[in-house]
């Protein structure tokens, strides 16, 4: 972990290098999974992403239910971490059952700082602040398998698991978890 790491909400000076955690980090992540090829649903992803994140950041977004966090060493964004409505992917495998629940998203960290507790710090920080704000629950889903390993070890079983969502042998993993469980 990093003595200098800041997390913070994210502010209009954060978007350029924010933009570059989503594009190198996920490219990075398609990399791992074997789906680097895939440069449209890479794009994709990466300006649906980059969409969220000026939601979050418009005058009118400051005031909704978008919340985005980033983790800044030496001012510059090494990862970022979002709450934000249940997105579409998590509606569709729950046959609609967490629509009402808030979904952890947009969590990724520059390759370079992987595995280096900054994930860690942008979790932890993000459900601090959803405790002090009354929120009880939340949802994550993933469909990189990297990540499901991770989401296992740290918020167990899945509440669903959508096989073949991706494709053959790509699942698509959900987490339903209650804030305090998980609050530190």
């Amino acid at each position: 972990m990093y003595p200098n790491l800041t997390i913070n909400r994210v502010t209009p000076q954060d978007a350029s290098t924010a933009y570059q955690v989503f594009e190198l980090s996920i490219a990075d992540a398609f990399d791992k999974e074997g789906s680097g090829h895939l440069l449209s649903d890479i794009q994709s992803e990466i300006v649906h992403k980059k969409h969220l994140l000026d939601q979050a950041l418009s005058p009118m977004g400051m005031d909704s239910d978008i919340l985005f966090l980033v983790a800044k060493l030496n001012d510059v964004v090494v990862g970022t971490i979002s709450y934000a409505p249940c997105g579409d992917d998590v509606k569709v495998c729950t046959n609609h059952q967490l629509d009402a629940v808030g979904e952890v998203g947009s969590m990724y960290v520059l390759p370079a700082y992987q595995d280096q507790g900054v994930g860690s710090a942008l979790i932890q920080a993000l459900l601090r602040h959803l405790h002090e704000r009354g929120v009880e629950e939340f949802c994550l889903d993933s469909g990189y398998q990297q990540a499901q390993g991770r989401w296992k070890h740290k918020f167990g079983t899945p509440y669903v698991i959508v096989e073949d969502y991706w494709g053959q042998d790509s699942d698509h993993m959900v987490w339903y978890c209650k804030v305090r469980d998980y609050v530190k």
